[in-house]
């Protein structure tokens, strides 16, 4: 609860770091796709070799002529028990405790609990972001300061974190039996650490709020997505809301005048950097929701993704150095070493109550939290950073919030019909 005072007592130092505009912060070297290649490449030297050494011990039927004291190890990581849950009603998320005689009060409470744990976690993440990668540390009246530069350490700091979190949760508590190969988990963590990467690298070339609306636009390539990867069917209503959000993106998009700040504009660049976070976001969800298939937890899955996280950005940072200079850059400035830690912090807090409050209340109340946090996130930029919003860009920031509002209405709508269907019937699957 202290969380939310203690970060906003500090804004006025996160908003006094001096803004670089994109044409002038970017070497050849530090340009968003060469950095891309590079870290890719990174990763690919640590994916190719796996998948040959998976190639290898299925060729070679490890599973039955495998002995020694690496059998169980590799069973785990390439075989698993391949022992899927047929229970699970949509292959995503166990179904939710209902509460057992808890008083209205006490329901309220949790409520409330669950709203101020994400609104705290992910609001302060979100300045946090847009501080880090948008303002310089060390500024004077004789130095302009220096801006850090490397998104993949921000996202191996989050992970790391994370998987440090989730491994505790799941040893201190009783989780199922897990029974999917570990490489699994790495397709899910590649396009997830590249949509992370992403997400950071625009900030350096478009608003905090153009991005805000861009994410909440996600449904449509995740729909897309669900055809093409699940092969999933959805209603009219779906592909409504979804057309409302892109008109309400696109008014937003068009206020933007020509003349406005740099940090409002939005670049080629960003827009190709938003695009490539929505792919691969998608594509991680999509892939998430096939491995639930598998019974596990979603902390369970929160450890797995995480694991392979931290292997493929901590390769990739100790192959190109990049490690120790963002080692040193947190020596030198103490104020981002604080906001690079409290931006992990609120990250694994948010996952760990987004597991809580769908486990507590289902997914309606928890989309509705989230879709009320998007719209402070952007109030609270604006009121911080400055950014400057016209007429027709908030007409369009409301119709997307009402597409988004609808959206759950229509979903809650569907799911009480779902439920008097006959037995042998299923309703149609949706994002």
């Amino acid at each position: 609860r202290f969380w939310l005072p203690l970060v906003l007592a500090s804004l006025p130092t996160m908003a006094t770091g001096e803004e670089m505009p994109p044409a002038l912060q970017d070497s050849w070297g530090d340009f968003w796709l060469f950095r891309f290649f590079v870290n890719a490449a990174g990763y690919a030297s640590i994916v190719v070799p796996g998948f040959l050494l998976i190639q290898y011990f299925k060729r070679r039927n490890y599973l039955e002529t495998g002995r020694g004291i690496c059998f169980p190890v590799i069973k785990s990581c390439v075989f698993g028990s391949e022992v899927k849950s047929v229970h699970q009603e949509d292959g995503s998320l166990p179904p939710r405790a209902e509460p057992t005689e808890s008083s209205t009060a006490r329901q309220v409470f949790k409520l409330l609990f669950c709203a101020a744990g994400l609104q705290a976690s992910y609001l302060t993440w979100g300045v946090l972001q847009e501080r880090v990668m948008t303002r310089t540390y060390g500024a004077t009246e004789t130095d302009p300061g220096e801006k850090f530069k490397d998104s993949q350490f921000l996202v191996f700091m989050n992970r790391i974190l994370a998987f440090t979190v989730a491994g505790l949760y799941c040893a201190l508590t009783k989780q199922p039996r897990h029974g999917a190969p570990m490489y699994k988990y790495s397709f899910a963590s590649l396009s997830n650490i590249l949509s992370s990467w992403c997400q950071y690298e625009a900030l350096k070339y478009i608003s905090f709020p153009t991005q805000v609306l861009a994410k909440a636009s996600k449904v449509i390539p995740v729909m897309m997505m669900g055809k093409l990867v699940s092969r999933k069917s959805y209603e009219y209503w779906e592909y409504l809301t979804a057309a409302l959000i892109s008109v309400g993106v696109s008014m937003f998009l068009l206020s933007s005048a020509p003349n406005r700040h740099l940090s409002t504009v939005t670049t080629f660049s960003g827009v190709v950097l938003l695009a490539g976070y929505i792919i691969f976001d998608s594509f991680t969800s999509n892939w998430q929701d096939a491995l639930f298939a598998y019974k596990m937890s979603p902390v369970q899955m929160m450890f797995g993704v995480n694991v392979f996280s931290c292997l493929f950005t901590v390769g990739s940072l100790l192959e190109q150095g990049a490690l120790l200079e963002s080692l040193h850059f947190m020596a030198r400035h103490s104020e981002f070493t604080a906001h690079a830690v409290l931006l992990s912090v609120c990250s694994a807090c948010g996952q760990l109550f987004i597991f809580y409050t769908i486990n507590q209340f289902g997914a309606a109340v928890f989309t509705i939290i989230m879709t009320l946090r998007q719209a402070f996130a952007i109030l609270l930029s604006c009121l911080i950073y400055g950014h400057t919003v016209t007429v027709v860009g908030g007409l369009g920031v409301a119709v997307v919030f009402m597409a988004l509002f609808l959206r759950v209405y229509a979903r809650s709508r569907m799911k009480k019909r779902s439920k008097k269907l006959p037995p042998g019937e299923t309703p149609v699957q949706k994002v």
